[in-house]
């Protein structure tokens, strides 16, 4: 599932290829991936004749804020206006990705939503499983009332209200793996599997720990942890190891430089021991018996 880091690279793609994009014509080529609205075509009209003004990342979420494009009928130059018109919000869950054409080509059969402007320029969205969702909220009501996974979230790994105070507070009573922590979007959003195995070797500590247990010193630790390698996979374009793919459709680079994921059985990169696999919750789950405890 893309995570953070592809995200956010999704999402920066898409504010370099989009400017100045109106919606003006919607093909849903798979209802499934509509969440919300329940009427088709109420989301189809609420998008037509939108800007995509401006886009953000929640977590593992897309955020598009939205204006509508409206004809000023009582000047006589019939210049458009622009209004608010709320947002459109996007889940790429496992193995969702966008991709963009300015030449007609015709979908492939994994094509779930095509988005075209007046010039029948496409933003494709492509997903493979059809795990991924968009709702669109209209203005005046808030994407985190409508979406009870936005709503939950835990605070972004970048910002200030992530910090050791939260942290401590966060894992003193909690009896369950520190991995488990750190999956968890209400806790802390953004983060899955690849960059929790990552993080946790960086800060020297087993992912199968009660978090209880870790002290205030390798809690610092993890915390820079998480965002140096967060940022670092940003810098990447985000990990090979998953289907994720930017507006490009290249992979990110992070893959290749990994010291625990995906790496079961080879050498680890600081003592030489072998990197071992087991699962917590059902995930797969990296780290070395000799750097980590």
């Amino acid at each position: 599932m893309p995570e953070l880091p592809e995200v956010e690279t999704v999402k920066r793609g898409l504010e370099q290829k989009l400017k100045s994009f109106i919606i003006k014509k919607v093909e849903i080529c798979r209802d499934s991936t509509v969440a919300y609205p329940i009427e088709k075509k109420d989301f189809i009209d609420g998008l037509q004749n939108s800007l995509i003004y401006k886009w953000n990342r929640r977590g593992k979420y897309l955020i598009a804020e939205l204006k509508k494009t409206k004809k000023n009928n009582n000047d006589s130059t019939k210049e458009l206006s622009l209004i608010k018109n709320g947002f459109l919000v996007i889940h790429l869950r496992m193995t969702g990705y966008f991709t963009f054409y300015k030449n007609f080509t015709n979908p492939c059969k994994h094509t779930r939503i095509r988005f075209f402007d007046k010039n029948n320029n496409e933003l494709r969205y492509i997903d493979v499983r059809s795990f991924g969702q968009m709702w669109w909220v209209r203005d005046g009501l808030l994407p985190t009332n409508i979406i009870k996974g936005l709503g939950s979230l835990g605070p972004e790994p970048f910002s200030e209200n992530f910090n050791i105070t939260y942290l401590t507070k966060v894992v003193s009573k909690k009896t369950r793996s520190i991995k488990s922590i750190l999956l968890d979007q209400t806790i802390v959003a953004g983060i899955g599997n690849i960059y929790a195995d990552e993080s946790l070797y960086s800060a020297g500590i087993i992912p199968f720990r009660e978090a209880n247990t870790i002290k205030k010193n390798e809690l610092k630790k993890l915390r820079i942890a998480i965002v140096e390698i967060l940022k670092k996979s940003i810098g990447a374009g985000g990990t090979t190891f998953s289907d994720f793919r930017d507006l490009e459709g290249e992979n990110g680079d992070f893959g290749l430089q990994t010291n625990v994921y995906r790496r079961t059985g080879k050498e680890c990169r600081k003592c030489k021991n072998l990197i071992k696999r087991e699962k917590i919750l059902g995930r797969s789950t990296h780290w070395c018996p000799k750097c980590q405890k």
